[in-house]
């Protein structure tokens, strides 16, 4: 069977005219806003922020007038515009851990100021420092969203020394660990593939090392990180729960630096520096896991013979990955950046005398190229071509059979973005995204000796992906600001793609639907309008409320608990329709002490459309010689909770606490019976606590406890016994828990004092001068001394109390039917308990 032929670009087109009142809307928009600065005679203040040592652009840099007490915020290029009435001025650019610029002005024309801020010689801790704008938390009209320091990150406890962000992020009130052994997090009862993860705007499908054991970021190419968990923007789009927006450090641009670290089970290598100076840069970050390999080498020094010890001698498991980015100044107004990402797990185990072979191999490549360009002081542009690519193989041979399983998906990304700043009161943004996305849903290939099985092949699968965005952040009055944001997104799945038709009796295909490339499959597409308001009681609280809907088009089938790499991304089809997520929310923000304590309650409610879960009884590879989507059922949730958040900003000491009390549900029609259940993720009690003590300039002590309730399981609650063979009873779903999670984890940093050292140097060559009866005058300290070379090392204990959390939890028959002794009993697996680790660290 063929359909009538139509063109892709058609139906792009088709999609294209639904937004044209957007784009009215904006036009509109413009002209009032440019109408507004013009009534009074104004003038505009624009420039770049960035860091005086290395030459980063500092993103969410304070940039303010002091006389009004209004300005904005250094974008994502470090780049900011601010427009006034004519007047004498003094600017304020301010950033934690950086001395305040300040700068009288005579604005009587647009004056670009260019700011290179210099590194604080106090610790920014222990001074009142207006980084990020100090009140942020009550002043801005964010909800949910929480940015990180990565230097911040790395005194905290490290899982075998290897600093992990998400790990850290799992931390923070209504975000959600999968578990040990896992970088899986869930946010305000959104699942794992309803996260958007970008590094350097690039989509990260998989962000897990080692079975979820570390993360793909690497901590020493990371320059900032930003979570967004509710009142998502307008130019972020495509998923349902939450942004984790990771940039790239660009480069030092003023000097070669090195750094690194060596730990017990991996290795890190970080080399910057520039290629032109103040004009262009690179950096290179690498990482490698050796534990196999240091296992072999006790075997082989042992002498060992045992069967066992043979054949971890052909098996590995590791990881690797690769960080890449250089940027160049093509003058005050272009600016261009290329970077790039590639990592891969590797698996593999080997039995020489079953003759068995099994390899499994996973992972993320990333390259984006982006060009900025200033078209005025208050227009600004970032044209980014982004590519993304996950793939996952597994392969096993034995005895000549050959069986290989493959799955992945591959994007191509071209998107432009504007930030256009008409006045004081307003930051308006927009632009456009498009991607073409292939997909590979699980395939297999099998053959023995010559001989080849006929699994269908590789297929892939074809769709694309576009939206256009508006938003306006501004100032109604010094008391009311405002959000809108309103998105339109268009979803086509195109051949050539076959729709196998089932016969409803023997399930058999009875015939094949056959679309020809760029034939339209299925198209989706609709507005998703954003809305946030703060409303300030006084300059040291606010409420705050905000409303987003959102679409996702593509999806992540999972059979497990937790996420894997076997896990498959699908799109939108015939069948599967895109997921829908309304999130209400509402909070009271409120800082203490000048700003040295936040505090917040954030209440939300999420809804939830079209939601996929593996129908009963599927198993991966079910969907060989088949369509994938045929084994899926879909249904509807809710999700609503409460969070409180603590933070202490400034001090020697500080750190946060985080609670969160949440309800997550489902209802399938095809699933327990039709009945509302709770979701996997639904976890009922979340808290942390995360403390840090920097005791002296060589000591930093750090300290996480979490604790959450125990993941929702479906067991067996009773067996009977047919023809000796034990038949079970299960509970309705998710009905049971596990036992609650907890646990303590410490770490202690400690960085020797080298200016000490250097100082006695100085003094025993001095003293030799002197003794050789040398005039001192002529001494010159050895230039290796005077290079700023620092070194740390961090002990980090996880697990602190030995607390076995179930991992896993499975059901035994003990005794025999026959015997009249058969019992069942549960089992726990867990994977750590009181682990230590130490991890030296270097920079020069």
């Amino acid at each position: 069977m063929h359909l009538g032929k139509k063109t892709a670009f058609n139906y792009f087109l088709m999609g294209l005219k639904y937004s044209k009142f957007i784009i009215s809307f904006f036009f509109l928009f413009l002209l009032i806003s440019v109408g507004r600065s013009q009534e009074k005679k104004t003038f505009t203040i624009s420039g770049y922020v960035k860091d005086a040592s290395n030459g980063e652009y500092s993103i969410g840099a304070n940039v303010y007038v002091k006389e009004l007490l209004k300005g904005g915020n250094t974008n994502q290029y470090g780049f900011y515009s601010i427009t006034v009435e004519q007047g004498k001025y003094h600017l304020i650019v301010s950033y934690i851990g950086y001395q305040n610029f300040e700068k009288e002005i005579t604005l009587d024309k647009d004056l670009r100021i260019n700011v290179e801020l210099q590194p604080s010689a106090i610790n920014a801790k222990e001074v009142e420092v207006t980084s990020e704008k100090s009140d942020k938390n009550v002043s801005s009209t964010t909800m949910g969203a929480v940015k990180l320091d990565m230097e911040e990150i790395k005194k905290l406890p490290a899982f075998m020394g290897e600093v992990d962000v998400l790990k850290t992020i799992q931390l923070l009130p209504g975000v959600k660990s999968s578990g040990d052994g896992n970088t899986g997090f869930y946010v305000r009862g959104g699942g794992p593939d309803q996260n958007l993860v970008l590094l350097d705007e690039a989509v990260v499908y998989n962000a897990a090392h080692l079975l979820g054991f570390f993360s793909v970021f690497n901590g020493d190419a990371v320059k900032s990180i930003n979570l967004i968990k509710g009142g998502m923007p307008a130019q972020y789009g495509g998923r349902l729960a939450s942004v984790l927006d990771i940039s790239m450090k660009e480069g030092n641009n003023k000097e070669y630096r090195a750094e690194g670290g060596i730990g017990i089970i991996s290795s890190r290598l970080t080399v910057q520096g520039p290629i032109k100076k103040d004009v262009s840069s690179f950096i290179v970050s690498a990482r490698r896991t050796y534990l196999t390999e240091l296992a072999k080498g006790f075997i082989t020094i042992g002498n060992l013979k045992s069967d066992a010890a043979q054949g971890l001698k052909k098996s590995g498991l590791y990881f690797y990955d690769f960080n890449a980015k250089v940027n160049y100044r093509l003058s005050d107004k272009d600016r261009i950046f290329a970077s790039g990402y590639f990592g891969r797990d590797v698996m593999n185990f080997g039995d020489p005398k079953a003759d068995f072979k099994l390899g499994v191999s996973w992972g993320n490549g990333t390259g984006v190229l982006r060009w900025n360009h200033l078209f005025s002081n208050k227009l600004f542009m970032n044209v980014s071509g982004i590519f993304s690519d996950y793939k996952f193989l597994f392969g096993v041979n034995q005895s000549g059979f050959e069986l290989k399983l493959f799955s992945g998906i591959r994007d191509w990304n071209a998107k432009v973005d504007f930030g256009y700043f008409p006045t004081i009161r307003h930051e308006v943004k927009f632009g456009a995204n498009y991607i073409y996305h292939t997909f590979t849903p699980t395939s297999a290939t099998a053959k023995q000796g010559e001989t080849v099985f006929d699994l269908g092949g590789v297929k892939k699968q074809y769709a694309h992906d576009m939206a256009v965005y508006l938003s306006d952040d501004f100032d109604v009055t010094d008391k009311l600001k405002v959000h809108l944001g309103l998105r339109y997104s268009y979803f086509m799945q195109v051949g050539p793609f076959d729709r196998y038709i089932k016969d409803p009796f023997t399930g058999q295909n009875k015939d094949t639907i056959h679309y020809k490339k760029n034939q339209k499959v299925a198209d989706y597409g609709g507005l998703e309008p954003r809305f946030n308001i703060r409303y300030s009681i006084n300059s040291k609280s606010s409420v705050k409320a905000s409303y987003t809907y959102n679409l996702q088009y593509i999806h992540l089938a999972s059979l497990s608990a937790v996420t894997l790499p076997i896990d498959t991304w699908v799109p939108c089809t015939d069948i599967v329709k895109p997921q829908k997520g309304s999130q209400y929310s509402v909070g009271y923000f409120r800082n203490f002490l000048d700003n040295k304590y936040e505090t917040s309650v954030e209440v939300y409610y999420k809804d939830f459309q079209n939601q996929i879960e593996y129908r009963d009884g599927s198993i991966p590879g079910n969907s060989v010689n088949d369509n994938t989507d045929k084994d899926f059922v879909f249904g509807k949730g809710q999700a609503y909770g409460v969070e409180l958040f603590v933070k202490k900003r400034l001090g020697k000491f500080n750190g946060w606490v985080g609670y969160t009390l949440s309800y997550t549900k489902r209802t399938f029609k095809d699933l327990n019976q039709g009945k509302e259940f709770f979701a996997k993720y639904d976890r009922r009690h979340d808290a942390s606590l995360v403390l840090s003590y920097d005791l002296s300039t060589k000591w930093t002590f750090s300290l996480i406890w979490v604790y959450g309730t125990g993941n929702a399981i479906t067991i067996p609650t009773s067996y009977f016994v047919v023809d000796g063979n034990v038949t079970y009873d299960y509970s309705a779903r998710n009905a049971y828990r596990m036992p609650a999670y907890h646990r303590m984890d410490l770490s202690a940093t400690y960085t020797p004092d080298r200016s000490k050292k250097i100082e006695k140097r100085k003094i025993k060559l001095t003293k030799k001068y002197e003794a050789k009866g040398k005039d001192i005058s002529t001494l010159q300290v050895p230039k290796r001394w005077a290079k700023n070379y620092e070194s740390s090392w961090n002990f980090s204990i996880y697990n602190v109390y030995n607390r076995h959390n179930p991992y896993i939890i499975y059901f035994a028959n003990e005794g025999s039917v026959t015997q009249g002794n058969l019992s069942i009993s549960a089992k726990q697996i867990y994977l750590f308990g009181f682990l230590p680790s130490a991890t030296w660290n270097f920079k020069f």
